[in-house]
């Protein structure tokens, strides 16, 4: 989209025409009156002295709207209208990506004044006061006092209206720059900020701005009133900072600047909790705020991310055309970008995504290991084996970006055998493990994944153990790479069913009304976890929020579970560690187990706490407490 659509509004009166035609003539942007397409019935109601209601102008507003949407694809258009409520004002706005409003305010006794010394007003002056009682001043846009000549009025619009920016972005780190990109790309114009630090980080947005050709339209800014002042009202303002207090400095520094109804935008990987606290605290301020999870790295934000917003459905509304145009498409051409939930939703939900994401590493991982170092192949081996695994139900991003990286070579080596073995974390497995803790939800997969992490960190430990213990003796794997295959798809099953259970949880206990096959559907492409599996799950997710109690799910399970097993053993046989695949098998052992030994855990506790039981005889009666003693 190139063009910009331009409302001016205000009561009968107030000089709507008269602007819009003068600043026509400056710009060359064609101008419409909005009231040219009343429908005859409409005129003649106004003409009799009869005030229009709403079931009148919803006919006439979606009638503007449209030719906005038309005028758009070309150089844009000049559009009066009254607009007097904020109802009518979204109705003109719907699905607009660029769309600017100038509030012409003038008093009653000026605009009845100018009203009765027309010849040719349809609308007589008894009719203004209606208009008045009806007018709802908007938050947002322009605001102008007709008192000005026409032309001052024409200047103030043009300096402080056509110069600005429609969306701000704030920080240029990797995924803000790539973010830049794919807004410019899609055609909205820009005002981008980075911080100012003296020796390292100077003039970082226009130097940016200069690198890129899809950006030479764009702004640079490193005071943030300068780029505040730059964006059109309601400014919108896409936060991608470090996660945690740095974002809270942030918005300190930009709430004084701001105005009622503007909207920022966190798309860092905060945590839920704080994202609460913030939309609750920016209400006061009446600025909305939105909690956006953002998936894809660097080659997702740059050509098409999954997209997780969460806060208020009204403040994402404001946004939704700009998140909705850079995120990825799925199979059906529909955005994968979608309104999570209330409050810290869309957070919540990115933070389990990262969690399901840390347990998929990990499996590859662990089939990695046991390929190199149980069946003694070397890495382009394993990319072929991998290889084949992506012509069916198995194929994923990361079982793409494994195959890549398995196939990497720095010389005749294998770049994989220079990778020191110790993995990093940036919080969000360890928060997604904190979650299931709180909500008793059993996501052992994606805790195996997090400690696994934490225990490579060890090395140095690690290495002294080895010569301390020596390990098993190694014995070669026996299990098939067609049955490992089946042991990993179930292995991924089991995970994406305990991390959909933890959503399916939270959305329950936080009141949030969570769309669980949406989510599946806009993680069929752009974020990390995209794969063959998810594109499933959005259809049996329509049926049940327990993965492993569909019926197609069921026959799967049951037909994979001896290589699960398998390879399990034949991990531990190897002197291999396989925590997740464990994890998963022993997590099937438990819930598809009618009896556990749960009785003897609850024996103790009343034993040395007296914390009582319930009796098999009797499982929703009175509790029972022992005197184990005798």
């Amino acid at each position: 989209m190139s063009g910009l659509i331009i409302y001016i509004m205000g009561v009968s009166g107030s000089g709507k025409s008269t602007i819009a035609s003068l600043l026509s003539e400056e710009t060359g942007i064609p101008y419409f009156d909005g009231d040219d397409f009343h429908p005859q019935a409409n005129k003649a109601k106004m003409e009799s002295g009869q005030p229009l209601n709403d079931a009148d102008r919803k006919g006439w507003l979606e009638r503007l709207n449209t030719l906005a949407l038309k005028e758009l694809e070309n150089e844009g258009a000049i559009i009066v209208s009254s607009a007097l409520k904020e109802k009518y004002r979204q109705i003109l706005s719907k699905d607009l990506a660029q769309v600017s409003w100038v509030y012409l305010k003038g008093s009653f006794e000026l605009i009845e004044e100018r009203l009765g010394s027309r010849d040719h007003e349809y609308m007589p002056p008894s009719l203004l006061r209606s208009q008045f009682e009806a007018l709802e001043e908007p938050a947002y846009g322009l605001h102008v006092d007709i008192d000005q000549e026409p032309k001052e009025i024409v200047r103030t619009i043009k300096t402080k209206l056509m110069s600005t920016s429609e969306f701000g972005l704030y920080g240029l780190g990797v995924m803000g720059k790539s973010l830049s990109r794919n807004l410019a790309r899609n055609g909205f114009s820009l005002s981008l900020f980075n911080r100012y630090v003296k020796g390292s980080e100077e003039n970082v947005a226009t130097v940016f701005i200069s690198e890129y050709k899809e950006l030479s339209s764009a702004k640079g800014f490193q005071d943030v009133q300068e780029f505040v002042d730059s964006l059109s009202t309601p400014r919108k303002i896409f936060l991608m900072v470090q996660a945690g207090s740095i974002t809270d400095q942030v918005i300190d520094e930009l709430v004084p600047y701001l105005n009622k109804g503007d909207v920022l935008i966190d798309g860092g990987n905060s945590n839920y909790k704080d994202t609460e606290r913030r939309v609750k605290k920016l209400s006061e301020y009446d600025i909305h705020f939105l909690g956006c999870g953002v998936s894809g790295g660097e080659e997702g934000a740059l050509n098409g991310p999954s997209i997780m917003p969460g806060g208020k459905k009204e403040a994402y509304e404001l946004v939704s055309v700009y998140l909705e145009a850079i995120a990825a498409n799925d199979t059906y051409n529909k955005p994968c970008c979608s309104f999570v939930g209330n409050g810290g939703a869309g957070h919540f939900v990115k933070m389990v995504h990262n969690g399901i994401e840390y347990a998929e590493m990990q499996l590859l991982a662990e089939v990695y290991q046991f390929l190199r170092f149980a069946a003694g192949l070397n890495p382009g081996e394993i990319a072929d084996i991998l290889e084949g695994w992506r012509d069916g139900d198995l194929d994923s991003y990361l079982l793409e970006i494994t195959v890549d990286i398995l196939r990497k070579k720095e010389g005749k080596e294998y770049l994989i055998d220079y990778i020191l073995d110790k993995a990093g974390n940036k919080g969000t497995g360890s928060w997604t493990t904190v979650a299931a803790a709180e909500l008793g939800v059993p996501a052992t997969m994606i805790s195996s994944a997090l400690f696994a992490r934490y225990l490579s960190a060890f090395k140095e430990e690690r290495t002294i153990a080895s010569f301390m213990y020596e390990g098993k003796v190694p014995i070669p794997g026996a299990i098939s790479p067609e049955d490992i295959g089946k042991a990993y798809q179930l292995a991924r099953v089991v995970n994406h069913h305990q991390g959909i259970h933890l959503i399916s949880t939270a959305s329950k206990e936080y009141g949030w009304d969570l769309n669980l096959p949406e989510l599946a559907r806009i993680w069929t492409n752009g974020c990390i976890i995209r794969s063959q599996l998810m594109e499933y799950l959005v259809f049996i997710l329509q049926e049940t929020d327990r993965i492993l109690f569909d019926e197609r799910t069921q026959k799967a399970v049951s037909d994979s579970r001896p290589h699960l097993d398998e390879f399990v053993i034949e991990s531990f046989k190897a002197g291999l560690d396989s925590p997740c695949f464990t994890a998963a098998a022993n997590f099937l052992n438990g819930y598809s187990s009618i009896t556990s030994s749960a009785n003897i855990i609850q024996a103790q506790r009343d034993y040395f706490g007296a914390h009582s039981y319930k009796r098999t005889d009797d499982p929703d009666g009175p509790s029972h407490h022992t005197e184990w003693k005798r």
